[in-house]
């Protein structure tokens, strides 16, 4: 879901990089009031994740790549404030020292996936797991939540692009950044991910939530009485 330099016009990269920009202003408030200093390694361990299963990326018709993220079970497991500075910090490094996704992108990829996909992530999770879950409802909701939130990222990347040829033409009518219409961007996102890599983000997620289970179920039942 990296979309690179080139195929996003000022009129949606710079309101993106704004919106970027104020959220996180609320995640460095939110967090300094509310996270614990034993936090910060866990952090930035979600941060490493995160960057080395995105670096894993296969690219598809449309100008991106599809991959699995981690955003959401770091969510699941952290908060989705945590999530997005994790995720961010990740995709920021990746875009300056890999060339992984554009850098007039930040704004854009960070709001698609360090944003739109850990919020996504934990409100399924709630809403599925409830109070007081047994543990199979547990993996029910996270691999829904990992599922789910990564396709509702490619959903956002998708649109993004597909309104480009709407939004910024040339003189002679043909888009100036992206090509690809909605009715391409879409299924060209979507497919892949709704049957790929969604699958693949959700089964990471039940994994590693296991290994919390068995290992930190205290942070696991903290959590599910939040």
């Amino acid at each position: 879901m990296h979309i690179p330099d080139g195929y996003l016009s000022p009129q949606t990269y710079i309101p993106l990089y704004g919106g970027f920009v104020v959220l996180a202003a609320v995640a460095a408030k939110y967090l300094k009031k509310t996270m614990h200093a034993s936090m910060v390694p866990f952090m930035g361990m979600a941060a490493a994740f995160s960057f080395i299963i995105m670096m894993f990326n296969i690219p598809i018709p449309g100008g991106t790549t599809g991959h699995a993220v981690g955003g959401g079970i770091i969510s699941v497991l952290f908060g989705p404030w945590v999530a997005f500075v994790a995720v961010s910090v990740a995709l920021i490094i990746q875009a300056f020292v890999f060339g992984d996704g554009g850098i007039t992108a930040i704004g854009a990829n960070c709001f698609n996936i360090a944003f739109i996909m850990p919020f996504v992530a934990w409100y399924i999770f709630r809403i599925i797991a409830g109070t007081n879950p047994s543990e199979r409802r547990q993996l029910v909701a996270v691999f829904t939540a990992g599922w789910l939130s990564l396709n509702m990222a490619a959903f956002f990347t998708a649109l993004e692009l597909g309104i480009q040829p709407l939004i910024a033409v040339g003189d002679d009518g043909n888009p100036l950044y992206a090509p690809y219409p909605l009715k391409i961007a879409l299924p060209a996102m979507m497919i892949e991910h709704l049957l790929l890599f969604g699958i693949i983000e959700g089964l990471v997620s039940v994994f590693i939530y296991r290994y919390f289970l068995k290992h930190h179920p205290e942070m696991i039942a903290a959590k599910n009485r939040s």
